[in-house]
């Protein structure tokens, strides 16, 4: 078959997918697959070597990170049964200041705080986001709400274990802690870049209060009070024996457990997954390091140490149903997540990696550039920042290696264009929307415009990065 017909047949089957998903709302996973069978029938691979390719495609990303989607969703609902995030508001607010309070919780949202589901994430700070904006002065609302978007957007794709970054780094063969190394340095400047941007429109007279925000009803606080520390929100103990001293006792130990040591865990595994990051780079073999360092084993220890923190504090039964919730959450997830790459592996099979590579050289941004139009053009159509990130990578991924690119600016290319334009069609900008009291012309600065300068801010920093680094 000719170069020419793999393209429109690649492009056609893209297409399909948008229009199944938008026009008749066919579910997601659905959609993929049918998307991937057409090109590979299309493209005369046939109906052996399809099938072989779908299953096949879905089976190798789940190798790479389904375990550590599971791990990292798991942790994340023990942390919310514990209100470790709800705490750590608190203590952002006292360490760092209201003024600097929207880059400082952006930040941490964005790095520290992604193994936990977007949405619960979401749900979680949003209403504590919402009850400190008034602490911070003026334009309160909006620089909160757009500081809770661009961090949690940012975070999935840039950031281990965030759930995108995860699958690009599966999908293009990237070790975790190059990624996450990678990752760490490129958000930092465009969270602050892209908060700072923002809140310069806003004082500029971009915000109206009248028409960009609307009643909000609080869900568990008074508009006036204050998130602090472990009192950032008292939810009723169930009434069940929780080790030797029952309900009292575990409240007493609740309150009383440290923020840093509810952390920990997760802290410990991004700093075993960063160091063997350092050593692989330093070519340092240590067996034992290298093996409680891989990301699956480091990932597990912060999962057993949570649950074992989670034991002491709030007992075992709510452990338990934290768990509980936690598979459910992730189940969704890594089937998502393993469809995304059939379709990328049926594009790679179908030969349009190589006919690309014709054209593309290491030394120019058209590679780079491209991911990111697709992925963007992608997350438009469909809304999805995971099927539009794994789409464009599958795309470029056979060009790598043929013209030299770093896969691992591939995949930040491609997660940057996933971020462009969160709009109507995003579950995130409906609870942002109903969470931070704003209508949704509001959202649609805070959010939709907010995170799509995160992503040209990305793009920008990710083409120099490219040629240095």
């Amino acid at each position: 078959m000719s170069d020419m017909w793999i393209v429109i047949h690649t492009a056609i089957a893209v297409l399909a997918v948008v229009v199944f998903i938008v026009r008749f709302h066919f579910n997601p996973v659905v959609s993929l697959v049918l998307g991937a069978g057409y090109l590979g029938l299309a493209t005369k691979l046939g109906v052996s070597t399809t099938v072989d390719t779908i299953t096949g495609g879905f089976g190798e990303i789940m190798a790479e990170v389904g375990l550590l989607i599971a791990f990292g969703v798991l942790m994340g609902a023990v942390l919310q049964e514990m209100k470790a995030i709800q705490r750590l508001v608190g203590t952002l607010l006292k360490t760092f200041g209201p003024k600097r309070l929207p880059y400082a919780l952006s930040l941490t949202i964005a790095t520290v705080l992604q193994s936990i589901f977007l949405d619960v994430l979401l749900v979680i700070s949003a209403p504590l986001a919402r009850n400190l904006a008034p602490k911070i002065g003026k334009l309160g609302t909006a620089r909160m709400a757009t500081a809770l978007a661009i961090g949690l957007e940012c975070g999935i794709v840039f950031m281990v274990p965030g759930v995108a970054a995860l699958a690009l780094a599966g999908l293009l063969g990237v070790p975790l802690g190059k990624m996450m190394i990678y990752g760490l340095i490129l958000i930092v400047p465009v969270v602050v870049i892209s908060i700072a941007i923002m809140t310069f429109a806003f004082r500029r007279g971009w915000w109206n209060e009248e028409k960009d925000e609307q009643e909000f009803i609080s869900l568990g606080h008074s508009a006036g009070s204050t998130p602090d520390g472990a009192e950032l929100e008292e939810d009723k103990v169930e009434d069940e024996p929780t080790g030797s001293g029952g309900v009292a006792q575990a409240v007493r130990v609740e309150k009383e457990t440290r923020l840093v040591v509810l952390l920990s865990p997760l802290l410990l595994s991004l700093l075993l997954i960063a160091t063997g990051a350092v050593l692989e780079v330093a070519e340092i073999s240590i067996p034992i390091v290298e093996f409680i360092s891989s990301p699956v084993i480091a990932l597990l220890i912060g999962l057993v140490g949570t649950c074992l923190i989670a034991r002491y504090t709030v007992g075992q039964k709510r452990v338990e149903k934290a768990l509980g919730r936690g598979f459910a959450e992730s189940g969704q997830i890594l089937i998502l997540t393993g469809v995304g790459g059939s379709l990328a592996a049926m594009i790679k099979a179908a030969g349009l990696g190589e006919i690309l590579g014709q054209y593309f050289t290491a030394s120019t941004a058209a590679p780079l550039l491209m991911v990111w139009v697709i992925a963007a053009a992608l997350h438009i159509a469909v809304g999805s920042v995971t099927i539009s990130a794994i789409t464009s990578a599958g795309i470029l991924a056979p060009v790598a290696p043929l013209i030299g690119l770093d896969p691992v600016f591939i995949a930040l290319a491609a997660g940057a264009g996933s971020l462009f334009a969160v709009h109507v069609t995003s579950n995130t900008f409906w609870l942002l929307q109903s969470l931070m009291g704003q209508s949704t012309r509001g959202t649609l600065k805070t959010c939709s415009v907010g995170v799509s300068v995160a992503s040209v801010v990305a793009i920008l920093l990710i083409l120099p990065m490219s040629w240095v680094l």
